[in-house]
């Protein structure tokens, strides 16, 4: 047999809030502050690799899951929308332990901005880890790619938010003014974890351990309490320094 083995080089690398998988939504659109922007490498950082797209509002993303560790797939896999307890076959779900670590996502397209030696498209709601590399991009065509009657299995329907989230005083003071320069920082963290990022085997439990979640510089602490509510504790700026987060990723 002839070898079939393909050597892929990224073409680009994504910039997002999610400096870890732990934080990152399991799907797109399901956190609208989460916006992340493609920032595309030599050589293909030239305005003609874009020329024609900006006449298209979705894209493709390919890219690597770079965060797993490689070889260490498994034929089975228990997705989170079945609560971590039932398998099906890793060909019947979009686990990130695959036997190659490629992953598909569709994002909005919002602004392409070219200079200075840099092609950046700025993109809506995304799923992605800060850093994570891009091997390939291609337009979204609706005729093609949209089926309004679809069958999507045990994943027909959008998640319902699992939790309603609560700030303490010291992190309500702490949002208040991230919100000077960073609107909607509060919503932000809101739709973060009202979707419970714990891994499913622990949905639904309360715990009294404290979690965190890396969103752009902020470590944002919570725990869950009773009846379905998560408190955010503390929000601490591992940067020690008010960011401006737009600024950051770009």
């Amino acid at each position: 047999m002839s070898d079939l083995s393909l050597t892929l080089q990224p073409i680009g690398r994504i910039h997002t809030p999610y400096q870890e998988k732990f934080s990152v939504p399991r799907q797109p659109n399901l956190v609208q502050d989460g916006t992340g922007m493609v920032e595309l490498i030599f050589p293909y950082n030239v305005p003609e690799t874009v020329r024609g797209l900006e006449q298209f509002s979705h894209l493709w993303l390919i890219f690597q899951f770079d965060k797993i560790p490689q070889g260490k797939w498994q034929p089975t896999v228990r997705p989170p929308r079945l609560g971590g307890n039932q398998r099906v076959g890793v060909f019947a779900s979009r686990s990130t332990h695959r036997p190659n670590p490629l992953g598909l996502s569709k994002v909005e397209l919002r602004k392409i901005e070219c200079g200075h030696g840099k092609v950046l498209l700025h993109l809506g709601s995304v799923d992605l880890v800060n850093g994570t590399p891009i091997f390939d991009i291609k337009p979204y065509i609706a005729y093609a790619d949209s089926e309004p009657n679809a069958m999507s299995g045990f994943a027909q329907e959008k998640p319902t938010a699992l939790l309603q989230v609560r700030f303490s005083p010291i992190a309500q003071t702490a949002v208040q003014k991230i919100e000077k320069f960073q609107p909607h920082f509060q919503r932000f963290i809101i739709e973060v974890l009202q979707q419970d990022p714990r891994p499913a085997y622990q949905q639904g439990q309360i715990s009294d351990r404290i979690y965190g979640v890396n969103l752009w510089n902020y470590n944002v602490r919570f725990w869950i309490r009773e009846n379905g509510v998560v408190e955010v504790v503390e929000i601490e700026n591992v940067a020690k320094k008010p960011v401006n987060l737009q600024a950051y990723i770009i």
